[in-house]
C-alpha cells in the first residue's frame, strides 16, 4: 500500500484538449490487463523528453531520441506515443530495435502518419525479446477507444509493480489564460537519479515553441523526478515527456517571459507530485522520507550527499525498523565523497536536534529519535555550516517485501 497516497479518482482527472488516449489488453505477460497504451496528439503538438543515462538504454528509448531529434532537424512534428509494459525491450540488440520500429510502423498505419512521427516506449523485464506482434494485435482496439478522458486508464496500462495508478490534473490561469495539465507516472523499484524504471507522461495545453519546452522538461525533470531515488539502481528506460498540445490559448515563445515563468511552477509542481508519488508507492516501502542538505558551497554535493544518505541499505532499513541508529547517517554523509570539516555537521530529525557541531547532541533523547522514526512521514536536515546552496532529494525505507517483490519479479 503507498505511504499517504490515495489512489486518484478518475473523474478528477482533466481531459487536456488535444491528446485523445487509448489502451488495449494485449497480453504481453499477463492476460487480462491493460498492457498497451496510445497517445495521440493533436497536429501543433510539441513535445520534448529527458532519458535514462544507462548505457544499456533501451531499443524505444533510442529510437524516441532519433525521432525527437528529426523532429529538431526540420522532420514531420511527433503525432503519438506508444506505450507497452511486461516488456522492457532491452539487451536486445538490432533485433530489439527492429521489433521498436516494427511497433511504430503498425501504429502508423493505423493513425496515417509516418513511423517516424511514433515515440515508442517499454518498461517490464530486461533481455527479453519484445512480443511484436501481441502489441500489434491490441493497437487497433487501442486506436478504437481513443478518448480525451481516459487517463485513469493511461495511469493503469503503464504499471508493473506499482500497487497503484499515479496521476493528477491542476489547472492554473496564466495572463489571462486557462491552462489545464494532466500526468501519469509508474515506477515502484529501480528508481534512481538521472531517472529511473519510471516513465512519466505530462501533456498541458498551451501552444509552447520547441527550444522554450526542450529547456522547460529539463528544468521540470531536474526538480522533480532526478530528486527521487528508491534503491540505486538505474534502469535502461527512465523517460520523461512533456507535451505541448498547442490547444489552449496561451502561447509561450521565450524562455525569459513571465508566462514561461508561471508555467514552469505548474509543470514543475505536477512533475514533483507525479515523482514523489513514484516513491510513496515504492516496493515494500513503509515511510516516505524527505532529506534536505543545507549550507553547502554547491548544489552538487549538497544531492551528493542527501544521495549517500538515501541510498544507504543500513540507513533505509533502519528508518525500516524506527530504529533510531542514526550515526549510520553521519556514516553516510562521510563517505560522501565530499571534503568536509565534520565539526561543523548538525544533524535533524524533523523538529529533533540530534548532532550538534559532529556530535551527539548533549539535549538529544533517544525517546525523540524514536518517536519520529515512527511516522510514516520524516524529514532529515543536514546542515553543512559552508555556504549558501541546497537539495532535496526523496526517498523510502526498504522493508523485507522489497527483497520478495524483486526476487519474484519474473515469476
Amino acid at each position: 500500500m503507498a505511504v499517504n497516497s490515495p489512489i486518484p479518482v478518475a473523474a478528477d482527472l482533466k481531459p487536456v484538449a488535444g491528446i485523445e488516449i487509448g489502451y488495449a489488453q494485449a497480453g504481453i505477460k499477463k492476460p487480462n490487463r491493460k498492457d498497451v497504451l496510445v497517445m495521440k496528439l493533436a497536429e501543433g503538438a510539441t513535445v520534448a523528453g529527458v532519458f535514462t543515462l544507462n548505457r544499456f538504454c533501451a531499443a524505444p528509448v533510442q529510437i524516441s531520441k532519433d525521432n525527437l531529434a528529426a523532429v529538431k532537424a526540420g522532420g514531420k512534428p511527433i503525432r503519438a506515443l506508444l506505450v507497452n509494459t511486461g516488456n522492457a525491450n532491452a539487451g536486445t540488440g538490432e533485433q530489439g530495435l527492429a521489433r521498436a520500429q516494427e511497433t511504430c510502423a503498425a501504429l502508423a498505419a493505423e493513425l496515417g502518419v509516418d513511423a517516424q512521427q511514433i515515440l515508442p516506449f517499454s518498461t517490464g523485464v530486461i533481455l527479453e525479446p519484445l512480443p511484436v506482434e501481441k502489441i500489434k494485435a491490441g493497437l487497433p482496439a487501442a486506436v478504437q477507444n481513443l478518448r480525451q478522458d481516459n487517463w485513469f486508464n493511461a495511469a493503469e496500462a503503464i504499471m508493473t509493480t506499482d500497487t497503484q495508478p499515479k496521476a493528477g490534473s491542476r489547472t492554473v490561469t496564466i495572463g489571462g489564460h486557462t491552462v489545464t495539465l494532466t500526468g501519469i507516472s509508474k515506477g515502484a523499484g529501480m528508481i534512481k537519479p538521472n531517472m529511473a524504471t519510471m516513465l512519466g507522461y505530462l501533456a498541458f495545453d498551451a501552444k509552447v515553441a520547441q527550444p522554450v519546452l526542450d529547456v522547460l522538461v529539463k528544468e521540470a525533470a531536474d526538480k522533480s523526478f532526478n530528486c527521487i531515488t528508491i534503491d540505486g539502481d538505474t534502469s535502461t528506460n527512465d523517460s520523461f515527456m512533456l507535451i505541448a498540445t498547442g490547444a489552449g490559448s496561451l502561447e509561450v515563445n521565450s524562455v525569459e517571459s513571465p508566462e514561461y515563468r508561471e508555467l514552469a511552477a505548474a509543470v514543475t509542481e505536477l512533475s514533483v507530485f507525479l515523482a514523489q508519488a513514484i516513491i510513496r508507492d515504492g516496493e515494500g516501502a513503509t515511510k516516505f522520507i524527505t532529506i534536505t542538505v543545507e549550507e553547502g558551497e554547491s548544489v552538487e554535493e549538497c544531492r551528493k550527499i542527501a544521495y549517500s544518505i538515501a541510498h544507504s541499505p543500513l540507513v533505509k532499513t533502519a528508518f525500516f525498523a524506527s530504529d533510531p541508529n542514526l550515526g549510520r547517517i553521519l556514516a553516510a554523509i562521510g563517505y560522501a565523497g565530499v571534503d568536509l570539516d565534520v565539526s561543523k555537521i548538525n544533524l535533524w530529525l524533523d523538529d529533533v536536534w540530534v548532532a550538534k557541531d559532529g556530535g551527539r547532541n548533549p539535549e538529544y533523547k533517544e525517546e525523540d529519535g524514536q518517536r519520529v522514526m515512527k511516522q510514516s512521514e520524516i524529514a532529515v536536515r543536514v546542515k553543512l555550516a559552508r555556504g549558501a546552496a541546497q537539495a532535496t532529494v526523496y526517498t523510502c525505507d526498504l522493508s523485507h517485501d522489497y527483497v520478495s517483490i524483486n526476487a519474484d519479479y519474473r515469476s
